[in-house]
């Protein structure tokens, strides 16, 4: 039985709309995918990608952090003659 949303799912778009290095948005954290398609949606699979966007904006905040956590590669030592 599919559940209904007492409120209309706005877009999570923020007006980013640039595709990162896996192929979400970097703004809203969708695919292009479910960009293309988001007018189309009903609002159960539209909560389902709110949902799993926050999970990837969550893991992108992650990953970075541990970058940034991690100390810089020392720096490679030139030719004494060049």
């Amino acid at each position: 039985m599919q559940q209904l949303e007492i409120f209309h799912i706005e877009s999570p778009c923020i007006g980013v709309c640039q595709a990162g290095p896996r192929g979400y948005c970097l703004g809203c954290y969708r695919s292009r995918e479910e960009r293309l398609h988001w007018v189309n949606l009903d609002d159960q699979v539209k909560s389902k990608i709110v949902k799993a966007c926050a999970l990837r904006k969550k893991r992108a905040f992650a990953r970075k952090r541990n970058q940034d956590a991690q100390p810089p590669a020392p720096p490679i030592q030139g030719d004494l003659l060049d």
